[in-house]
């Protein structure tokens, strides 16, 4: 358990109020994303992992640490919040440097963390600054800061994309995947689908306060036989490509785009399609690209959820 952060059979009531229920997880090094809609538990996960509540029931350990042991927890571990609030009349380098301080660093070592730290979110120049001042972006960066100050080796971070503007918001992302080709244990919550297909080395979707599905998106999505694998292709010849296809009992639907420069498949049997696909292109249709159309978190969250909790 000292490689990884677990949860045994968690719970999380708020008196009567589900948090999560019986959550079972195995999250190793890298970046995990926690998909889904507002009260699917999300946050409830992540203040369970960092300590914050305690479950109902269950046990958590991070990297082989209890959350009940707050200055273990504190050495290897940063969280950074969604919510907007901030002691009074702190600068943006006081409020780094003080939990550094907090946490037990001496003065010149809490001073050279946290500047590098404010260095890192882009904020050097507004560090003397009155937090109070600060744009929403800004505020986003600098507990970003503070998260990241101590070089911690688990790296919890709710909403960490909102508010910034999208240079920063690629900035961020490859600080993320740099951290975690660094060995670091990345867990973001987020409902920007389309990012965390491009962050997540894996994906868990949480629904009413259960894990409905973890792993690789790819693999996930491997896993749900009972929906047809969609599968957009681009060629000079879709309406003799389509006919083709449809001779096969695994193909049940083949749509023809409005430019007639492709089609969507849609198919019970992909590794099937894929091996039929390879026969007809050698057969005189010219295959342009072929890409999978419902391999991302949206796709599967809507085929485990419904479209009424799809998260956009």
């Amino acid at each position: 358990m000292n490689d990884r952060i677990v949860f045994e059979d968690v719970s999380k009531f708020y008196g009567e109020i589900l948090g999560v229920n019986r959550v079972n997880l195995s999250i190793l090094p890298g970046v995990s994303s926690l998909v889904g809609p507002n009260g699917s538990g999300k946050t409830t996960l992540m203040n369970l992992m960092t300590g914050l509540v305690r479950p109902t029931r269950g046990r958590i350990h991070v990297l082989g640490h209890h959350p009940d042991e707050p200055e273990k927890l504190f050495r290897i571990l940063g969280y950074s919040t969604q919510f907007d609030s901030f002691p009074k009349g702190l600068t943006g380098f006081q409020f780094v440097y003080s939990y550094l301080r907090l946490g037990g660093s001496d003065s010149q070592t809490a001073d050279q963390l946290a500047w590098r730290a404010i260095e890192r979110m882009n904020l050097t120049d507004d560090a003397g600054r009155n937090i109070a001042g600060y744009s929403k972006g800004m505020r986003q960066r600098v507990r970003l800061a503070q998260a990241l100050c101590h070089n911690p080796r688990v790296l919890v971070l709710d909403e960490p994309l909102n508010g910034l503007d999208p240079l920063a918001r690629t900035e961020m992302i490859a600080l993320f995947r740099a951290a975690a080709a660094d060995g670091c244990y990345v867990i973001i919550s987020s409902h920007i689908l389309h990012e965390v297909d491009a962050i997540s080395d894996q994906v868990i979707l949480l629904s009413n306060g259960y894990v409905v599905a973890e792993g690789p998106i790819h693999s996930v999505r491997n896993e749900i036989r009972e929906h047809p694998a969609q599968i957009l292709i681009r060629c000079d010849r879709p309406r003799d490509l389509a006919s083709k296809m449809m001779e096969s009992e695994h193909i049940i639907e083949a749509r023809i785009h409005n430019d007639e420069r492709g089609l969507l498949i849609k198919t019970q049997d992909a590794d099937r399609f894929y091996l039929m696909l390879n026969r007809i292109a050698l057969n005189g249709i010219e295959i342009e690209s072929v890409a999978p159309a419902d391999d991302d978190v949206n796709s599967v969250y809507e085929y485990l959820i419904g479209n009424d909790e799809v998260v956009r």
